[in-house]
């Protein structure tokens, strides 16, 4: 059957309401017929066009109506959608192979060629992620019906080594592909879908369906799709109805954006996708036609700034010498925010508003999913549950994560951050509240045992980090671990890791984990994953689970049942095709957003995308810049952007400063929606300031003893003193902590120790211990492999001076040794890392990882600890050993020394006699200069009422009480 002379090619400019002007013309149309609706077919792009046509139908359903059937052909299922509604097509074509199935073949394909090429064995994460983007590469040469093969013929000329590398890998695996396929007899699901629509576009050529055939709103350049297209133009009952194609804009700026072949950059405009796709359809920009009644809008103002707003560069100099600039931007308006935050309570109140006006619709149109999330949310504040047809992701709704915090917890081997992030979910243990908090107080009880550095892997290692924790604790854990033992350890494939997943998610949290609408989803979900992975041999146990999940759970949106609010919505750029509003929000337009990102190809670099004719980055930015100014069509539209996001200033949009340009200027709504977010939350008067604190609790009250290391807090900070002894708070150690200097100085002070008691400070035997003090799990590799040669460096030389100590007569007499004594009425008591017996007295020793506290600080009445303990010595405080004379006090620093760059060096709290000055303390003087300056501060703070002031000497205070006493808001800061 020969084809028409003319297309039959339509758009609905910007301006009408798509779904609306459509329904409209197909009725008016078909008014003498009404049956002939009901046989008609439409051919729609996405699910969610085909309820918003569906939903136009029913406006206009006053005496019943016989609806046409519609299908989605840019849907994934598009074999299921297209044989419900154009009867079964040829059963010849091969079934698609299950995508995650693909995933894991090809992981094991790269794992194989990585092998090949004499590389260490790539890890399954690793090698899903790279299938993962080796099967989109794959799709899009299909979905253009670009032969691989062609790969091979590519000349590379100056591309980079390693891209050249990449293409000859991909080469290969693309070269490997087809044969694995044929041998399951499957085809790629893109394939599938081209070979759908070629036997559709031939079936309908040869014989045309019976009722009429619409295809509306679709743009999507695929030549598949294109060449259906051009058959439904082209068949007697067939039309092509386009969204916002500019059929009035002249045509030198059309046969600008046409460009050549190469000219990427004009892919940004919004209309060069159309333009491109009219070229595969074999029509031209004059066969397109006005759906009826859209015609005499075609020229409103409304219209004519969606298309001069994306004037191609060559022509943009007419903006100046236009008149009436200022009147196309009647309707928009723009306003400025500081944060996300204020931006999401601005639009709230902008849709609140709206709807005040009977039946008025309002829409917020977003690409920014935590935009939506911050305004669905605040629309609560006045009962109002916008209708987000984006939907969540299975990712954040409870059950996703609870999965994603279970795969992350194998994986991890129960590190304690993904343990607690588990056994604090929501939905675990949730069955009853006496169950929930029972639970969560084992839960709590197990997170404080569990601070600070990293226990052993596994159960057994936290079941032996936890040996030494009261009863309650390990009964705690006693609960949990039997729980969690199916996932102690890796299975034998991916699919029955994923078995295993369920089995104990189903364990902690029984049917509440596959409860409601995201519960249902990650079921089907789940059971999706564990098939597609069936046949794929596990290598590295769970590690590949947690990203694989969120790869495909935040690919998966979960929709809340109908029934939210009929007259406010929440759409992405992808729901908001074809839809339309009264009032429609364009929120967070900053670059990054409007438009997104582009993600970057591993396997492909920009060059040869380009040569094989591939969509550029520059494809996505025209299809926003498309979604942009159909959306500028609405009565009225209001722009929003935030100054900067949680981490830094941002940068507009470059549609909103085209806009911008353009009109001269936008101006804000009325009402000022930023100024009332602003003052919807605030206090009235001026917040009063904090006051710097200084607590005066009565004498009696006050610690009758104090450690030598806290007379220095006690002076400098005598708040943090307070904090600490007085009220007893301590700071607690993150999970996962690194080692800190404390901890690790903890560890080293302990091998001192045990070289002296065990080792009777035997030559080589601290390098020995040095050696593997950092061999426990709690350390890092890498800080392993870079701390433990200084360390060996370190003890090299403290053994060489301890030797050099015992030829001049002096001996080690003991470390680690407590002392008390009573003075001024209080008990000083603390801790000496090692005395030593000379010739002439006592030696103390403190051994410090960094560097030691200089004369200067001493002289200025700080750093007192080894006076305070020369003190205890020369009182017989220490124990088992004799009062005598302390003589030298030394700071053996450890740490790698600026000048000789070598590690160790024994430093004194003394200025040598060319830099002594009068008043400056001697070893003669010390304990006596100690002595007065400690009996002054008890005096003052312990047995006095002087009040414990915050940071009296901020330059020596180091604390962790900042936030308790308020530190930024008195200081002037805050």
């Amino acid at each position: 059957m020969g084809e028409a002379s003319r297309p039959a090619i339509f758009t609905i400019p910007v301006g009408k309401a798509f779904a609306d002007t459509l329904v409209d013309g197909i009725l008016a149309r078909h008014r003498d017929d009404p049956m002939a609706v009901a046989r008609g077919l439409i051919l729609l792009p996405t699910n969610r066009a085909v309820q918003t046509v569906h939903n136009a139908f029913v406006r206009r359903a006053n005496s019943g109506l016989l609806l046409p059937r519609m299908a989605a052909i840019g849907d994934i299922d598009l074999d299921d959608s297209i044989g419900s509604a154009l009867e079964s097509l040829d059963p010849a074509i091969p079934p698609a192979i299950d995508p995650l199935k693909r995933q894991a073949i090809l992981a094991q394909l790269i794992q194989h060629a990585a092998s090949e090429g004499g590389q260490p064995a790539m890890p399954a994460a690793a090698a899903m992620r790279l299938a993962r983007e080796l099967g989109r590469t794959r799709d899009q040469l299909l979905i253009e019906q670009i032969d691989p093969s062609r790969l091979a013929d590519l000349g590379l000329g100056e591309l980079a080594e390693h891209w050249s590398a990449s293409l000859d890998k991909l080469n290969a695996l693309l070269n490997a592909w087809p044969l694995l396929l044929a041998a399951k007899g499957a085809v790629d699901l893109a394939e599938r879908r081209n070979m759908l629509l070629d036997r559709l576009a031939a079936r309908w050529a040869a014989t045309p369906p019976p009722g009429f055939v619409i295809a509306a709103g679709i743009d999507s350049i695929a030549p598949a799709i294109a060449g259906l297209l051009r058959t439904i133009s082209r068949i007697p009952d067939g039309q092509v109805v386009f969204a916002a194609l500019d059929a009035q804009m002249p045509d030198e700026e059309w046969e600008e954006i046409a460009g050549g072949r190469d000219d990427r950059s004009l892919d940004v405009h919004p209309q060069r996708h159309l333009q491109v796709l009219l070229t595969r359809m074999g029509a031209g920009k004059a066969e397109v036609q006005f759906w009826p009644g859209c015609k005499a809008t075609a020229q409103l103002p409304r219209a004519q700034l969606a298309r001069l707003t994306f004037l191609p560069a060559k022509f943009t100099g007419a903006w100046e010498r236009r008149e009436g600039r200022k009147a196309l931007g009647k309707g928009v308006s723009a306003i400025t925010l500081e944060n996300p935050a204020e931006e999401a309570q601005a639009i709230a109140l902008a849709l609140r508003h709206a709807i005040e006006t009977p039946a008025a619709t309002a829409a917020l149109i977003t690409p920014d999913r935590t935009l939506a999330t911050r305004v669905s949310a605040l629309l609560e504040r006045w009962g109002i549950a916008a209708d987000d047809s984006a939907g969540t992701p299975l990712s954040v709704t409870q059950p996703g994560a609870l999965m994603l915090a279970l795969a992350e917890a194998a994986a991890l081997r129960f590190a304690p951050v993904t343990l607690m992030a588990l056994l604090k979910h929501p939905l675990v243990m949730g069955s009853d509240t006496q169950t929930r908090l029972d639970w969560l107080g084992g839960a709590r009880r197990l997170d404080l045992a569990l601070r600070g550095p990293r226990p052993g892997p596994g159960i057994e290692g936290i079941t032996q980090f936890l040996a030494d924790q009261p009863d309650h604790v390990r009964a705690a854990w006693q609960m949990v671990a039997p729980l969690l033992a199916p996932i102690d350890t890796g299975a034998d494939t991916l699919a029955s890791s994923v078995d295993q997943l369920i089995d104990v998610a189903t364990a902690l949290c029984g049917d509440g984990v596959w409860a409601g609408p995201a519960g249902r989803c990650l079921s089907e979900h789940m059971a999706a994953v564990r098939d597609g992975l069936a046949d794929y041999p596990l290598e590295g146990g769970f590690d590949a689970l947690p990203q694989l999940l969120r790869d495909r759970f935040d690919l998966v949106a979960v929709r809340p049942p109908a029934g939210g609010h009929p007259r406010i919505f929440i759409w992405g750029l992808i729901e908001a095709r074809l839809q339309s509003a009264d009032l429609v929000i364009l929120g967070g337009m900053n670059e990054g957003a409007w438009p997104a990102m582009p993600a970057p190809d591993p396997w492909l670099a920009p060059a040869i995308r380009r040569s094989l004719g591939l969509p550029g980055i520059e494809r996505r930015i025209g299809l926003a810049a498309h979604d942009f100014a159909s959306a500028l069509g609405a009565p009225q539209v209001l722009l929003t952007r935030a100054r900067r996001d949680a981490a830094s200033p941002t940068v507009a949009s470059r549609f909103w400063l085209r806009v911008q340009t353009l009109t001269g200027g936008l101006t804000p709504p009325e009402p000022r929606f930023d100024e009332l977010a602003r003052a919807l939350d605030h206090v009235a008067g001026t917040p009063a300031r904090s006051s710097r604190p200084a607590p005066c609790p009565p004498v009696e009250d006050r610690p009758d003893s104090i450690s030598v290391t806290a007379v220095d807090t006690l002076k400098a900070d005598p708040y943090a003193y307070y904090a600490r002894s007085m009220l007893k708070l301590s700071r607690i150690d993150p999970l996962d902590a690194e080692p800190t200097a404390q901890w690790r100085g903890t560890i080293i002070h302990d091998a001192l120790q045990k070289w002296a008691e065990d080792d009777g400070y035997a030559q080589d035997a601290l390098v020995a211990r040095m050696e593997h003090i950092l061999d426990g799990p709690e350390f890092h590799p890498l800080t392993r492999t870079l701390v433990t040669p200084q360390l060996v460096e370190a003890a090299q030389w403290a053994e060489a001076e301890v030797a050099q100590n015992h030829a001049e007569g002096r001996i080690p007499l003991k470390p680690e040794v407590k002392g008390k004594t009573q003075r001024a009425n209080v008990l000083l008591h603390g801790r000496a890392d090692r005395i030593d017996r000379t010739t002439e007295g006592l030696a103390i020793v403190d051994y410090k990882q960094g560097e030691a506290p200089g004369p200067k600080k001493v002289a200025g009445g700080f750093a007192m600890q080894l006076g305070l303990l020369g003190l205890i010595g020369e009182a017989g405080g220490f124990e088992d050993i004799d009062a005598a004379r302390v003589t030298d006090f030394e700071y053996w620093s450890f740490a790698r020394q600026p000048k000789t760059r070598a590690f160790g060096k024994v430093a004194r709290p003394f200025f040598s006699e060319g830099k002594l000055k009068p008043g400056d303390p001697t070893p003669d003087d010390f304990i006596d200069r100690v002595g007065e300056r400690f009996d002054a501060i008890v005096a003052k703070w312990l047995t006095g009422d002087e009040p414990f002031t915050a940071k009296r000497h901020p330059e020596h205070a180091y604390s962790d009480y900042d936030h308790l006493m308020r530190l930024e808001e008195w200081e002037g800061r805050g």
